[in-house]
């Protein structure tokens, strides 16, 4: 996997552990939203639809950090809204990485600079900062002017102060190979970001633009030109091998929702952090008592054009270590930092 060495042999010995105690299901990532406000109003997600009294609502830290322990899972990408707006967020942190967990604060950097001395560096730690594209491209898919640039300035402070620094790419169809390269080169090269995640746009119910979403061959086309002449070997991309496999359509596989589960201020939420087919308080009920058999594409008409890391990134990992040969390619590509 292409995550640093500590982190990769963390995740290995649980997944090692998953195995040895027969568990078919179990979290490799929790997805935490501890808040749906935000300072932005993009127009590829929904969260911001929730009526206002929703959106004041924020999670105590005692239920968050015992949702992700109630779960078990080695990591944790906690999300929104903007969870910078948390007036707690530092101290959800705090005990998350006390508890060894690595955590991932998605972020669209808006109030990273103000809030950073609120953080302390660790290698449990990293701000995930959402970029788009440069800076008109960006600009555009947040609905506001200016935001690249603080983007790209806190990146760079954090990066400074010896914070870890991943960005988190959303592409739409009205992406290009050549966009999708230029923003990549951009955070690889020039800004030298820790690592860089990136995800076809899913067709979310609740998003105000319905009409740039990818589908499933443009997704695969797209990709597939975006990582020609070597550009995989080249960027530091937090994906597993076969995910960009599977992006770039060279392997297909089922989801596995599952792995990923979304905790918020409703609960735990079926199936998935892009579709929501109810609540549920614990997270064995989540596991237990939904039917899982039904979701994913070939199966429900809302999954038909979903290839989101949130289902399918779990599965492309759990195929690698099931196999010799794509575990010795993961571990290859996590030492030498290298891409095939």
């Amino acid at each position: 996997m292409a995550m640093p060495l500590r982190q990769s042999i963390k995740v290995a010995t649980y997944l090692a552990e998953q195995k040895l105690r027969k568990r078919d299901k179990f979290p490799l990532i929790v997805e935490l939203e501890p808040l749906f406000a935000c300072n932005l109003k993009c127009e590829g997600c929904g969260k911001i639809q929730h009526p206002a009294g929703v959106l004041k609502q924020r999670m105590p830290v005692a239920q968050a950090v015992g949702a992700v322990l109630e779960s078990g899972a080695p990591m944790v990408s906690i999300a929104g809204g903007e969870p910078l707006m948390h007036p707690q967020i530092d101290e959800i942190v705090r005990q998350l990485v006390a508890r060894r967990k690595y955590v991932f604060l998605c972020t669209n950097a808006m109030l990273l600079r103000k809030k950073m001395e609120k953080f302390t560096p660790s290698p449990y730690f990293a701000f995930a900062v959402h970029i788009d594209g440069l800076r008109e491209r960006h600009d555009e898919s947040v609905a506001k002017e200016g935001v690249f640039d603080e983007a790209v300035a806190a990146i760079k402070e954090a990066k400074k102060r010896g914070f870890r620094v991943t960005t988190n790419s959303t592409f739409f169809n009205t992406d290009t190979p050549q966009t999708i390269i230029e923003v990549l080169n951009f955070l690889n090269d020039d800004l030298k970001v820790d690592e860089m995640m990136i995800s076809p746009a899913y067709a979310y119910e609740k998003a105000p633009d319905q009409e740039h979403f990818l589908g499933v061959e443009q997704t695969r086309e797209l990709f597939k030109k975006a990582f020609a002449g070597g550009n995989r070997r080249k960027w530091r991309l937090n994906h597993s091998p076969l995910f960009l496999d599977f992006l770039e359509g060279k392997v297909d596989f089922p989801c596995t929702a599952w792995a990923i589960p979304n905790y918020s201020l409703f609960g735990w939420q079926r199936p998935c952090y892009l579709m929501s087919d109810g609540y549920v308080p614990t997270y064995r009920e989540l596991i237990e008592e939904t039917d899982w058999d039904k979701y994913g594409r070939g199966k429900d008409p809302r999954c038909a054009n979903c290839m989101a890391h949130c289902g399918y990134e779990p599965t492309a990992v759990l195929a690698t270590m099931g196999s010799l040969k794509e575990s010795l390619r993961a571990m290859r590509e996590t030492v030498s930092g290298n891409r095939e």
